[in-house]
């Protein structure tokens, strides 16, 4: 439109200019020299409107090709994406077992800074008493007391007769040597040792623990059923323990291992519910989100 418009408008100026000539009184010769010049500036600016318009087609084009470059980068990018989120989720489903035994390792490893921690506060009131006895032994050998068990001769006889049950192992000790062999992999060992903690110290601040190692090795063991036992007697009987998410969450795959997935899933919601934020809550709903369950 500005290329017609101005090309009428060049017409236009041309033609009075010219009536003007042929009609005025001035000299012809100047006239003619004026007309030139009107010619030239009009075709310089006609020649100048069709640059112009030459640079916003080549701008236009240029544009146009970078935003087909952008749209064609932001597919490319969209599809790489999804294949990544793809092959994140078949790594993830691929890798259950593993990440179960990673995490087992790591509670291993939590447990025994736990366990040294206990045994350190122990150690401290056991050097106590054991100074307190000392103490009070020293007072009653300076005050003549006689001598512990003394026996035939004057001689000691600290040993017991025949017959006499062993006295079984410290408790710290006990569970000490369960938690090293269940992280070497001796399974049936530090079952049999998790058992005996349980039976001489049921009350014991780790107790809990090994409670839920011997649902961890049945688990290990594809022993769900079994597993699930174990994992519910954490949730009845220690209800301050730290191991309730660990137990619970496990108790919710081993029901899906048996096939009894709406159970396993209501477990797996109660995790998130009740421990929030924690690793065991992650786990939870991703295993959820690999079932198809949000």
């Amino acid at each position: 439109m500005r290329k017609q418009w101005l090309m009428v408008t060049a017409a236009a100026l041309s033609a009075g200019f010219v009536f003007g000539v042929l009609y005025s009184p001035g000299p012809v010769g100047a006239a003619s020299k004026e007309m030139i010049q009107l010619q030239q500036d009009i075709t310089r600016l006609v020649e100048g409107q069709r640059a112009l318009e030459s640079s916003i087609d080549q701008k236009h084009a240029v544009l146009k090709t970078l935003i087909e470059q952008t749209l064609d980068s932001n597919n490319k990018l969209s599809t790489a994406m999804a294949s990544l989120k793809q092959s994140m989720q078949e790594s993830q489903a691929g890798s259950g077992s593993r990440v179960d035994t990673l995490a087992t390792q790591v509670q291993a490893l939590v447990d025994n800074i736990e366990e040294v921690k206990s045994r350190l506060n122990k150690l401290n009131q056991q050097a106590a008493d054991t100074q307190s006895v000392l103490q009070n032994l020293d007072a009653k050998m300076g005050g003549g007391a006689p001598g512990m068990g003394a026996g035939p001769g004057g001689m000691a006889n600290p040993g017991a007769g025949p017959g006499t049950a062993a006295a079984p192992p410290s408790a710290d000790v006990l569970y000490s040597n369960a938690l090293r062999d269940y992280g070497s992999g001796k399974n049936d060992m530090a079952r049999a040792e998790f058992l005996d903690y349980l039976k001489f110290f049921p009350d014991n601040d780790l107790a809990s623990n090994a409670q839920f190692y011997l649902g961890e090795i049945l688990y290990m063991q594809k022993q769900y059923a079994d597993a699930v036992v174990e994992y519910d007697k954490v949730l009845q009987n220690y209800p301050r323990s730290f191991k309730l998410a660990g137990a619970q969450l496990k108790k919710g795959l081993s029901l899906i291992e048996l096939g009894r997935k709406a159970s396993g899933m209501r477990e797996l919601h109660e995790v998130i519910r009740r421990h929030p934020g924690t690793e065991e809550a992650k786990r939870a709903a991703a295993k959820l989100r690999e079932i198809g369950s949000r």
